[in-house]
């Protein structure tokens, strides 16, 4: 799968940059030699719980695919896109990736987009046959409001009550009664006899 196209110009990738740039070449290629129904599940498989690439992200993996790759930089659009993806998913996000063909004249291509746009791609219309893109969306989190409850009186038994009234000061002056010493009759009066008379002298 490729078109005819000059090799792009080939940019100098630092030593340290280069080991991930040519494990993806590498694995590119492997995948590249499955059935498209594969390497849509392969790709599919590797794209999960990545967020989307944009379109800085996606030409930075596609400059350093080209500088390690000459069969990248130049007719090989399967393995470079497919490598590209690859790359992107290292460094955490992902691209759409898509392959398509154009009737007049017949050719069939293969490149990745980042906001719904070709990367640094000639201009051409395809039609897309094959698209995997990104799954994951950033989605707002909402918090739900707590359901609201009438307010329930609290027994005046609880000491954080506000619903009991205060004592007044005779009630709170009053000792307890206590339930276990027996009723006594007040005491009598002095000359009382006990019967309400006053004795007789």
């Amino acid at each position: 799968m490729s078109v005819p196209m000059t090799p792009a110009p080939r940019t100098r990738l630092p030593w340290w940059r280069r080991p991930p740039a040519l494990a993806a070449v590498g694995a590119a290629h492997l995948i590249g030699r499955l059935p498209p129904a594969r390497i849509r599940a392969v790709l599919e498989l590797a794209r999960r719980g990545a967020p989307p690439a944009t379109a800085s992200q996606a030409k930075a993996a596609r400059d350093a695919v080209m500088a390690v790759s000459l069969s990248c930089a130049g007719e090989g659009c399967l393995p470079r896109s497919i490598a590209t993806a690859l790359l992107c998913r290292m460094r955490g996000s992902w691209p759409t990736w898509c392959a398509g063909v154009r009737v007049h004249p017949f050719a069939a291509h293969a490149w990745v987009e980042a906001g719904n746009r070709p990367v640094d791609e000639p201009p051409a219309s395809y039609h897309r046959t094959i698209v995997v893109p990104p799954l994951h969306r950033a989605v707002p989190r909402t918090v739900a409001p707590l359901p609201s409850h009438p307010r329930t009186p609290v027994p005046p038994s609880c000491p954080h009550s506000t619903d009991v009234p205060p004592l007044s000061p005779q009630r709170a002056a009053d000792p307890p009664p206590d339930r276990h010493r027996p009723d006594v009759p007040p005491p009598s009066p002095p000359g009382d006899d006990g019967t309400g008379r006053r004795a007789e002298s």
